[in-house]
């Protein structure tokens, strides 16, 4: 079967015709697979909904329980028919729950990645190279300047820097799933075992990411009245990046403005943002490890989507592999 037969981009995503069946919609659909529970890719208002066990719990803490008409718990690695179409779910490594997807039919395969990252995260199961025909892979930092420094070092950065200014309180920007609790997960690894103090829109999903065994250390909430003043010198604060531009972070006596992502190598980045300190930690593959991923899955065909594709098609065609850019729409950053 040519793969454009089993899976093809549509106005609302990528389409499964054969079994009528979309994967990471961008509008509502009848039936939807979802890679992970970023706002993204996870959307509510599907009929059906098929996804890991941690996703739709996920979108249930961010949507309520009436996201979708129905929904189906996927475990890693079982293989489920349908309409004839054979689709499993493999690790990702992107965030607690995240999978990419399988979809195989008359001989072929195409896996898709969804968002993915090779980096050990003390917060979720790695990503799991599948053998396929064609690879479908994100892109977001799909370009050769992007080379992420180790995430221990970057916390080591923090870690200096609450020593250097006991006085000044460390405000993270950090985003709400799965970045957030990362950076909290990271710190403790790193030895770091006072309480860190977070805002209210994190406290739902960190509450759910220790229900799930993940070990986040002594958590305390962090949102203040608006005329309350509390001394938060020397300690560790993290917030959505939305939280940085109200009333909240300015609360807070001589903040230390931080941020986590991958998009701080750039500097004019953190300096728009006006941030002090800025961490390279990314839940996404850098340059080399997107270039490493494809010469280990060795697909026929390798198909780009959300992010910079075209340098990344580009480098698939000088090494022999065809390769084709998506451009599908609807798809950030929402998780970096």
């Amino acid at each position: 079967m040519k793969p454009d037969a089993l899976l093809y981009p549509a106005p609302k995503g990528l389409y499964c015709e054969i079994g009528d069946f979309y994967i990471d919609p961008v509008q509502p659909v009848d039936r939807a697979l979802i890679t992970h529970g970023h706002s993204d890719h996870a959307r509510a208002g599907h009929g059906q909904v098929l996804a890991t066990r941690e996703t739709l719990d996920i979108m249930r803490i961010r949507y309520g329980d009436g996201f979708c008409g129905t929904s189906q718990a996927v475990a890693l690695g079982e293989t489920m028919v349908v309409n004839g179409v054979e689709v499993r779910f493999h690790p990702a490594g992107h965030v607690l729950g995240s999978a990419q997807i399988s979809v195989m039919a008359k001989g072929t395969r195409i896996v898709v990645s969804g968002d993915y990252k090779r980096r050990r995260d003390p917060t979720c199961l790695s990503f799991e190279p599948v053998p396929c025909d064609v690879f479908i892979t994100e892109a977001t930092f799909g370009l050769p300047v992007f080379h992420h420094p180790d995430d221990r070092t970057e916390m080591q950065k923090l870690l200096t820097s609450l020593k250097q200014f006991p006085e000044r309180t460390h405000v993270v920007g950090a985003y709400a799933l799965g970045k957030a609790q990362r950076v909290i997960a990271l710190l403790r690894e790193q030895g770091y075992d006072q309480p860190i103090y977070i805002h209210g829109a994190l406290q739902k999903l960190c509450d759910y990411y220790r229900g799930e065994g993940i070990d986040l250390g002594e958590i305390r909430p962090a949102t203040l009245a608006a005329d309350e003043k509390q001394d938060f010198s020397g300690t560790v604060v993290i917030g959505p990046p939305a939280a940085f531009a109200d009333r909240w972070a300015r609360r807070f006596v001589d903040p230390l403005a931080i941020f986590a992502s991958g998009w701080m190598m750039i500097r004019q980045r953190a300096k728009q943002r006006g941030v002090e300190l800025p961490l390279v930690i990314s839940d996404h593959c850098d340059w080399p490890e997107l270039t490493q991923t494809i010469r280990e899955i060795g697909p026929a065909e390798v198909w780009v989507t959300h992010g910079r594709e075209e340098a990344l098609v580009r480098w698939c065609e000088l090494e022999g592999i065809a390769a084709r850019p998506l451009h599908l729409v609807g798809y950030d950053d929402e998780g970096e």
